[in-house]
């Protein structure tokens, strides 16, 4: 069996992104390593370089900043990278610049995909997430973030990356699945405000024109994180890779998650789903198989 990683990046200094801990997440259960550099205004390259892996394969991209509808740029990425892969690769991993796996899972998952090799109806495999908000402490808890998405597909270059980069689908058909009991942990509202700002003023870009922007992203240089719904105390451990960049976090975030920011039927469908594990509306691209 052989797996490929992939994964796309661009300014990843600039916009504080954990890239490397990300690929370095998953690279022990990978052959190769596909990464995707958009054309940047830092030092992008030279950090992926420093991991110092041969598993490591650079492909040189440029980003077409003209798709602004929908997110559809982070799509088209992925599948550059995705294309990279070599074609004796069996599975393709597929992790974001702002993801990482923790160690303990990398057995579990090395296993899943072993079991299902040889069965052709699974497509892809689905992971549980964990969305991390405002410090390392803190969880989403609110339907605003996602509780499942696909991260593993075969090698099927017929499979693309789907609106803005959250699934895959072959053929505009959801992928068949199977769930592998392993979280995804998700860092992309974990930076310093300076940063955080920097990057909601630029990634918005992506999904939204100029009235939009203006509109709704503050002349501000700081991120406002009271803003938000719901969260709750994370009580475990992070990824091994995390733990510099965790002990080297230079701000303060605190939230008393008995104050929840939720009212009326936003209430009630928070209480349904913490008591019943059921989520009124969820918005599946995937079809789970049995």
């Amino acid at each position: 069996m052989k797996v490929s990683g992939f994964s796309f990046i661009r300014n990843a200094i600039k916009y504080d992104y954990p890239i490397v801990e990300a690929i370095t997440s998953i690279l022990p259960i990978c052959d190769e390593f596909v990464v995707a550099i958009g054309n940047s205004d830092d030092e992008t390259e030279a950090l992926i370089h420093s991991i110092g892996s041969d598993k490591i394969k650079i492909i040189h991209t440029t980003w077409d900043d003209s798709l602004r509808e929908g997110g559809r740029v982070l799509a088209v990425e992925t599948d550059k990278a995705f294309q990279a892969i070599s074609a004796d690769s069996d599975w393709c991993f597929y992790i974001q610049g702002d993801e990482c796996v923790h160690e303990k899972y990398l057995p579990t998952i090395k296993k899943a995909m072993e079991d299902a090799l040889q069965n052709s109806n699974i497509e892809g495999l689905l992971f549980k997430y964990l969305h991390f908000y405002g410090s390392y402490d803190f969880i989403g808890t609110s339907k605003r973030w996602y509780r499942n998405e696909i991260r593993i597909i075969r090698n099927n270059k017929k499979i693309k990356s789907y609106r803005d980069a959250q699934g895959f689908r072959l053929n505009d058909y959801k992928l068949n699945v199977k769930t592998i009991d392993a979280y995804i942990y998700h860092y992309g509202w974990v930076k310093h405000p300076n940063k955080q700002q920097e990057k909601a003023k630029t990634f918005n870009k992506l999904w939204h024109d100029d009235d939009w922007m203006k509109s709704n992203i503050p002349d501000a240089n700081e991120f406002d994180y009271t803003q938000i719904d719901a969260l709750d105390n994370f009580k475990d451990t992070h990824p091994e890779v995390m733990k510099r960049r965790i002990a080297l976090m230079n701000w303060k975030f605190s939230f008393d998650p008995t104050k929840m920011n939720l009212k009326g039927k936003y209430l009630l469908t928070f209480f349904i789903e913490k008591y019943t594990g059921y989520r009124i509306g969820e918005y599946k691209n995937y079809k789970l198989l049995k």
